[in-house]
């Protein structure tokens, strides 16, 4: 393989922002207050000299800049193809190389992790990688011997791979991207380093790659990291508070006019809160709603959310991200869908919700646009994180995951781990069907006579690896 490897030291100096929250872009028309997570005079403020340069750096030869300023401008060319698919202004980028890196710092020391950011960035000709972890240094590999051709044939060949529900021998396309994307760094960085949590920030290619089903040869890349998919790391939340009960509102569609039933999603609403409310000691219990059918409805939607003020928003129901304008895809309600171009109808501002939930998405998997609709959910909607599925996992093998993901939930350090820990059940065995019941690692669940639970093996990554969380880990 042939890589070009650069570690360099820049002075944190350079970057005059001290600001780590999430600039997100504002609207062309409307709130744009709402949309930045700053105070605007401050925002600008802080941001007007960093603008200033972005714009000189980006006229400026790539062989003149320092690689601080490629790594400012490689984070405002991804918030800028964001702004562009959504239609919506970008802001100015506020954390360089040194702001990530103590951002990263901060946040292992609050949740007790050592996270790393990793950008895959397609280039044409070549695959660009960058890795930058609390120690400060962006380590850059740039690997001639993978172009876009080569690179979109092999996904192309994972996806094929993943999508099967039969044991496999052997995953070449899983073993080579993992050979192209993690071991550059895995043995003199991730392992030295002692990294656990990896925010993957992807560019057109790959962005719909299933991470968690990688594989060495001997392991899939979830079993030693905990994952996230992130737009570009200036527009994500990088505040942190640790999940306690709270407060789930849960709504969801078995049935629909012209759509595949969803027949276990009452079950999923009705095992997701037993499992944070009667499964609880006391003290640990959570309080939630639920609405099925025909009350899951925009208005009730907006009423709930602004009424219960939930920590989590759980919708059990078809979600489809299509190529395209971002109107093409949307999340089902019972009488409407509701567009990724629409999330702004609804006021998911909730000063306590941390985390969305889609338990039943479709993605059109190597279209670029609906790959960047998937990745920016989380932005769209204005949410701290997301977690959703790239592809339409059945019934049985989604009830499992999302009871293994909720009984984790504030048990672990992070929403990342949570996840980890809810595919790790799966890859191992301890959630699995069996007779009537899903048996779960803290407990049997029973399923409806209805529900089709074959095979009762829930292992293949088919069942678990197109589920990601999406924006910050945290």
């Amino acid at each position: 393989m042939k890589t070009r490897p650069v570690v360099l030291s820049f002075s944190q100096s350079a970057e005059p922002s001290q600001i780590h929250g999430a600039v997100r872009f504002a609207k062309r028309s409307g709130t744009d207050s709402e949309r930045v997570s700053v105070p605007e005079s401050l925002s600008k403020l802080a941001t007007w000299g960093l603008a200033i340069a972005i714009a000189a750096l980006n006229a400026m030869p790539a062989s003149a800049q320092t690689l601080s300023e490629k790594v400012l401008a490689m984070e405002q060319g991804l918030e800028q193809d964001f702004a562009e698919y959504f239609g919506e202004t970008p802001q100015p980028v506020t954390q360089g190389p040194a702001e990530i890196a103590a951002t990263l710092a901060r946040l292992g020391a609050e949740t007790g992790t050592n996270p790393a950011v990793l950008w895959v960035i397609p280039r044409g000709d070549h695959l660009h990688l960058v890795l930058l972890t609390a120690q400060g240094q962006p380590i850059v590999r740039d690997l001639y011997d993978v172009p876009d051709t080569e690179l979109r044939r092999v996904v192309s060949d994972f996806m094929l791979e993943t999508s099967s529900v039969v044991p496999r021998r052997t995953r070449p396309a899983a073993q080579k991207l993992h050979e192209w994307m993690i071991e550059p760094y895995e043995s003199e960085f991730l392992a030295a380093e002692g990294i656990d949590t990896l925010l993957f920030c992807l560019g057109n290619g790959v962005r719909g790659l299933p991470l968690a089903a990688l594989h060495d040869g001997n392991q899939f890349l979830i079993e030693k990291y905990s994952l996230t998919r992130i737009p570009a790391f200036n527009l994500i939340q990088t505040d942190y508070t640790a999940l306690r009960p709270g407060n789930i509102l849960a709504m969801g569609a078995s049935e629909f006019q012209a759509q595949e039933p969803l027949p276990a999603v009452p079950t999923e609403l009705s095992s997701i809160l037993a499992e944070l409310r009667s499964t609880r000691p006391e003290g640990e219990i959570w309080s939630g709603r639920s609405f099925l059918n025909q009350d899951f409805t925009l208005p009730n939607l907006r009423l709930w959310l602004r009424a219960q003020s939930p920590t989590v928003v759980h919708l059990a129901t078809h979600a489809v991200f299509e190529p395209g304008a971002p109107a093409n895809s949307y999340i089902q309600l019972w009488d409407r869908r509701l567009s990724l171009q629409d999330m702004g109808q609804v006021n998911w501002n909730s000063p306590d919700l941390e985390l969305l939930v889609l338990s039943a998405c479709r993605t059109a998997v190597g279209d670029d646009e609906a790959e960047m609709g998937f990745a920016g959910l989380a932005l769209q909607s204005g949410v701290k994180s997301a977690l959703a599925s790239l592809w339409n996992v059945d019934d049985a093998g989604t009830l499992a995951l999302m009871n293994e993901f909720y009984a984790a939930l504030d048990q672990a350090p992070t929403k990342a781990e949570a996840l980890r820990q809810a595919q790790l059940a799966m890859l191992r065995g301890e959630a699995r069907f069996e007779a009537n019941q899903l048996l779960l690692s803290r407990g049997a669940v029973p399923v409806p006579a209805d529900l089709e639970t074959s095979p009762a093996d829930l292992s293949a990554p088919y069942y678990w690896a197109g589920f990601s969380l999406i924006s910050s880990p945290w």
